[in-house]
């Protein structure tokens, strides 16, 4: 991934970089640095920066977060009110142990965390296409995301803490309810599979 440009002030160049007179811009050679037009110094600008946001990982993971009484844990996304689901989200990489993306999702989007007795892979993966308003987040050409299914066994008194930027309510619902409640077909087929995986 290309690093961010940092625009710095002239009298701010780094060390054995070439040095532009006030007024003028460029660039330092073999620094990836540019000088900033300003007259004035020392500063440093973030003027701009050719950061790209890179393309999600067409492979992600859906958490199922339950109770021992089989009352399932959903949160509904910020962006999109009523859109109710549990826990998912995409590999940081593409070698990011599938278990250390649902714990760390876990984690991000509820607070919520587990011994490995807590957590069960189910080793159920669905193979859905991709909704046309999120599909520029992916690489051009993508249409298609594997979904791997886990679940984290959670007592409900459990502190649930949620990032608003990403949801902003959260419910504990008996899982046939729970299934019903879902948005995703595939998260709701995965609600209802939840007691042939943990009894």
């Amino acid at each position: 991934m290309k690093p961010p440009r940092i625009a710095l002030c002239v009298n701010a160049a780094p060390e054995g970089a070439a040095r532009l007179r006030p007024g003028e811009a460029g660039s330092a050679p073999g620094t990836g640095l540019d000088h900033c037009p300003a007259d004035r110094a020392p500063c440093v600008h973030a003027l701009r920066a050719d950061f790209v946001k890179p393309f999600k990982i067409p492979e992600s993971v859906l958490v199922v977060i339950h109770t021992p009484q089989l009352d399932v844990l959903l949160i509904e996304r910020a962006d999109h009110p009523g859109f109710w689901q549990s826990v998912t989200g995409s590999k940081d990489s593409l070698d990011e142990p599938l278990l250390l993306t649902a714990e760390r999702e876990a984690m991000e989007e509820t607070g919520l965390s587990g011994t490995p007795m807590q957590w069960r892979d189910w080793a159920v993966s669905n193979i859905y296409e991709i909704y046309p308003a999120w599909r520029h987040r992916y690489a051009p050409g993508v249409t298609h995301n594997t979904e791997h299914v886990f679940s984290l066994c959670v007592h409900r008194e459990a502190a649930v803490g949620l990032n608003p930027r990403e949801h902003t309510a959260w419910q504990w619902l008996p899982w046939r309810e729970a299934a019903d409640a879902c948005y995703s077909p595939s998260n709701a087929e995965a609600v209802l599979l939840l007691p042939r995986f943990v009894t």
